[in-house]
């Protein structure tokens, strides 16, 4: 399996990319929040990371087609195949869905907001409760508003700022109030290496309000 395509972006359309490693141009395809992400890199050399899936119901005299999807950051990926996976969504309906960045979906999922995750094209009213059935308490690191990219650094980032929420949350906070807290510490676009330093950030931030 493709797990990460590098190369040229040669041209971006509604829902596919189009990525040139010579001899080769590979279709990949997008949802409309990583359309948005990449239209402005054609002609550039970008990185996706990528799930395969096999299109097409032979059963019904059609052929299979092999598919690429593809995401700036795993994060992203990972939110998509737990998307995936409630009954009634599926890959096809997922990829129409992913208007929004998945920060902001999370966020209605985690606090159950049905009428705004059942805006999403194709998402009805029935399909978002089993969307926020299945996925809700899942949804925090998601929530977080911390993408991963390919980084080091950016990676460790992201596991203190789940280590930290977790911590908060096991002090009393709410889920959306540890979110805020971290939010706020966030914003001021600081590094944080460690649990230590977050903590003390969160809480300087709380003391100084």
């Amino acid at each position: 399996m493709i797990t990460k395509i590098t190369g040229k972006l040669v041209r971006v359309d509604d829902d596919q990319a189009i990525i040139e490693i010579p001899p080769f141009e590979y279709q990949v395809l997008i949802p409309e929040f990583t359309r948005r992400q990449i239209q402005i890199q054609v002609g550039q050399v970008i990185s996706l990371h990528t799930i395969q899936y096999i299109d097409g119901n032979i059963a019904r005299g059609g052929r299979l087609t092999p598919r690429m999807i593809g995401f700036i950051s795993e994060v992203e990926l990972e939110f998509f195949e737990h998307f995936c996976s409630v009954d009634g969504v599926g890959v096809k309906k997922a990829l129409r869905a992913m208007v929004r960045p998945v920060q902001d979906v999370a966020r209605s999922i985690e606090q159950q907001d049905a009428k705004a995750v059942s805006t999403l094209p194709g998402i009805g009213a029935a399909t978002s409760e089993r969307i926020i059935a299945k996925l809700r308490r899942k949804m925090p690191k998601f929530a977080l508003m911390v993408p991963r990219d390919d980084s080091p650094e950016s990676s460790i980032e992201r596991d203190v700022v789940e280590e930290t929420f977790q911590i908060l949350c096991s002090l009393g906070h709410s889920e959306s109030d540890a979110r805020k807290l971290l939010d706020d510490s966030l914003s001021t676009k600081k590094k944080f290496k460690d649990v230590e330093s977050l903590l003390s950030a969160v809480y300087q931030t709380t003391s100084g309000s």
